[in-house]
């Protein structure tokens, strides 16, 4: 079984996939931003829900620490952010290719901490573990995502906005 190595998220390996959040208070002066002794402001992202879509915020619990990824997901309307707040994940992402499909040579997978995220495109492929333990994040996505995965992986209806595939297994490597 072929590995990946879990790498510590950073701004420039995210790009291909989306956009790190968390990065730090920028200090440009045309900077959208705020600092003072008691609190800091910055804009981290705009965040697009695809045409017509409503925007919503979910809490998800993994709890996963299995090493072995052989399932990926994709959505294809909307971007989905995931902010850990409670423990540290592993976010595996893969991007797209011609045919839409998992393009296997584009695999990574990044560490991702409390006060990190990241907000992956629409056609990222993506799975995501727990680093140990039970983890709790926020997650932004799209309402219409939500209930299209809902209603798919609760009752086996046809899935429009995502899909999940199998894919060959390979074995995250810390």
């Amino acid at each position: 079984m072929t590995t990946l190595r879990i790498e510590p998220i950073c701004e420039s390996a995210v790009a291909p996939y989306g956009w790190m959040l968390g990065k730090p208070l920028p200090i440009a002066a045309d900077a959208v931003a705020f600092t003072s002794p008691g609190s800091d402001f910055w804009h981290e992202h705009v965040f697009h829900a695809g045409d017509g879509g409503q925007h919503e915020i979910l809490w998800v619990k993994y709890r996963s620490t299995d090493a072995t990824v052989a399932k990926l997901e994709v959505h294809h309307l909307t971007q989905q952010a995931v902010v850990p707040v409670i423990g540290s994940i592993v976010q595996v992402v893969a991007a797209s290719d011609a045919a839409g499909e998992p393009d296997l040579a584009t695999l990574r997978a990044f560490a991702i901490d409390p006060g990190q995220g990241i907000c992956m495109r629409p056609g990222t492929w993506h799975a995501t573990r727990s680093a140990g333990g039970e983890a709790t994040c926020l997650m932004l996505t799209r309402q219409s995502t939500t209930l299209d995965l809902v209603r798919h992986l609760n009752h086996g209806a046809a899935s429009q906005e995502s899909r999940l595939t199998d894919i060959t297994p390979f074995q995250l490597q810390r």
